[in-house]
């Protein structure tokens, strides 16, 4: 890097500046910012003074460019340190929002020097208020994925502050039917509450996001959270054995640091018989993307009722059939308001027959992920090909299903 002073240019270019701008000199060293590293803006603005040996100089607040700006920093600081006082975090970030004359006035000078080692006020301030913060708050600046972003309005001296989201990784098991895993909001007034859905904005009193979210919600006080799952059962439905893989979501937390294996037991303690959390640990953004992608094969118990007799050796040739079969699911009747017509084809790896007890058996079936196992048994009207009632020629539905469990983790 070329010492600032022992480049003619430089010098040339700081005095045709000073002749037409008074500038302080932090302002006229942000003109030569990116040269001889290791200096403050105002170092390399007075060592090209000193140079020039010009007595008066021009202070800040007498700037024609930053109007005092650049010497409220340490205020800046300070509004920084007071809207984080509520908030736990181990790094952080500083973006600032400059008044549009100064940015008018910066790009007019920077124009008219011509210089490719500038440097914007905002970095500066950016960069100056993150050092401070750096010391005053013991804690390191993040350019990457800081835990906080505290963005600085330098024209109205306020502070708004990005929180990072915290993600917590689990797995669940679901103990009692008629719980959706996620909220369901009415459908008439979209969760605001009315008369239909008693005022309280949804159709079904709880969901496995609200159990699992509001303990996190209350612990971290957060603002609001988002459950990931990997895939969701139907409401009717359990899940059973090693759980369902989801990640939670918690948005503006202002406490990070929380003791996982104490929400663990407090969330299971506090709904016995309905769900229960395990595996939580903490991770990050991509592994909403990574479960949400996942193609984990899922095995289900299987309760079915025929519209007649069922004959067990042809149901156990079915079986037969149908493992290892690729079968052809046009979209549900029962989703189809929800989910787009297409046909989807879906691998059946095991199906086997357990019991069968006049017009009642049940299975166990293991099939590829996003298989619409009460389709496989009933047909759906032909949406699904082939299927369990058309292979036996007796009219099937499922009465009862579980998934027992997720293998691919």
């Amino acid at each position: 890097m070329i010492e600032i002073l022992a480049d003619k240019n430089v010098i040339d270019v700081a005095k045709k500046t000073l002749l037409k701008f008074n500038l302080c000199t932090s302002c006229l060293g942000r003109v030569f910012a990116k040269i001889e590293q290791g200096m403050t803006n105002k170092e390399r603005g007075d060592k090209i003074n000193a140079y020039l040996k010009r007595d008066l100089t021009t202070d800040a607040d007498n700037c024609w460019l930053c109007n005092g700006l650049i010497n409220e920093i340490q205020h800046f600081a300070d509004l920084v340190i007071n809207s984080l006082k509520n908030y736990e975090f181990d790094n952080f970030l500083i973006g600032s929002k400059i008044d549009e004359d100064i940015q008018n006035r910066e790009q007019e000078l920077f124009e008219f020097t011509g210089s490719s080692y500038v440097e914007p006020i905002k970095m500066e301030l950016n960069r100056e208020i993150g050092k401070l913060l750096e010391e005053r708050l013991e804690k390191v600046v993040n350019f990457v994925n800081p835990d906080i972003m505290a963005i600085v309005d330098t024209a109205y001296d306020d502070v708004k502050l990005q929180i990072d989201s915290i993600f917590i990784y689990g797995r669940y098991k679901k103990l009692k039917r008629g719980v959706p895993q996620t909220k369901w909001y009415c459908k008439v007034c979209r969760g605001k509450g009315c008369k239909l859905c008693n005022y309280t904005g949804k159709i079904y009193d709880e969901s496995i996001e609200e159990l699992v979210g509001k303990q996190f919600l209350k612990y971290t006080k957060g603002s609001d959270e988002t459950f990931h799952g990997c895939g969701r059962e139907d409401i009717d439905v359990l899940m059973l054995d090693n759980g369902r893989p989801f990640v939670l979501e918690i948005k503006n937390p202002k406490v990070r640091k929380l003791d996982l294996s104490r929400l663990e037991r407090i969330i299971n303690a506090n709904n016995k018989g309905t769900i229960e959390v395990s595996d939580l640990r903490f991770t990050e953004k991509e592994e909403v993307m990574r479960i949400k992608s996942a193609k984990f094969k899922k095995t289900y118990h299987i309760i079915i009722k025929g519209e007649k007799t069922l004959n067990k050796e042809k149901l156990k040739k079915a079986a037969r059939r149908l493992q290892s079969e690729t079968i052809k699911q046009f979209t549900p009747s029962r989703v189809a308001h929800r989910r787009a017509n297409m046909v989807r084809e879906k691998k059946i790896y095991k199906c086997i027959i357990n019991s069968v007890e006049g017009n009642i058996a049940t299975l166990t079936v293991e099939s590829e992920s996003g298989t619409y196992i009460k389709e496989l048994i009933s047909g759906d009207t032909g949406r699904t090909k082939p299927n369990l009632s058309e292979i036996i020629g007796v009219p099937c539905k499922v009465t009862e299903l579980d998934v027992i469990n997720i293998k691919g983790e």
